[in-house]
């Protein structure tokens, strides 16, 4: 048994990438991934994602969206154990018992795509709801709910609904990625 993903099934697949084999990736196709990126054991994703370099996902995340979802984590981003990322919205056209159900005469489902502009993290246990896009270094708490559509650049949001709390140091982090050869502006 291998300790990693065949990674030749991916659309596309950067250098020093590992993926546990203790993951799922149901769309591989549709998943393009940078540079020195780690998917943790118990990953699932059912979406298309484009994911850049530096990218860490920890254990038992989840990113839920059918092939229609779409993830995009530009460079620098976390995203800590347990943590939901829902790229999709149920949205009842029949019975309201039947959502989530497998049939699809009787549900309907709207997709979003969640979008981690560079330096984002994400805490243990916290849900990105369908249609967030995180701004450049923004933070969110453990077991925190963010489905904001706009943000404080840096900004450190904590609790359900998220909310603005304080903000991280940016100059020492650009200055860290700057050393790596990357020039991101804010």
């Amino acid at each position: 048994m291998s300790n990693h993903y065949d990674y030749k099934k991916l659309k596309s697949c950067g250098k020093d990438v590992f993926i546990s084999d203790q993951v799922v990736i149901k769309h591989p196709n549709l998943v393009s991934i940078g540079n020195h990126v780690v998917i943790d054991f118990g990953f699932y994703m059912d979406t298309a994602a484009e994911l850049g370099d530096y990218i860490h996902i920890g254990p038992y995340v989840s990113v839920l969206g059918g092939e229609k979802g779409l993830l995009i984590m530009e460079h620098f981003c976390t995203v800590g154990s347990g943590a939901r990322l829902m790229c999709v919205d149920p949205a009842v056209s029949g019975r309201p018992d039947m959502t989530w159900s497998e049939a699809p005469e009787y549900t309907a489902m709207s997709t979003s795509p969640i979008h981690f502009n560079p330096f984002v993290s994400i805490g243990p246990n916290a849900v990105i709801m369908p249609g967030t896009t995180l701004p450049i270094g923004s933070m969110i708490a453990a077991g925190s709910v963010s489905s904001q559509k706009k943000g404080k650049p840096w900004g450190v949001y904590k609790g359900n609904p998220a909310e603005f709390i304080s903000y991280r140091e940016r100059a020492h982090i650009i200055k860290l990625a700057k050393k790596l050869g990357y020039n991101i502006q804010d």
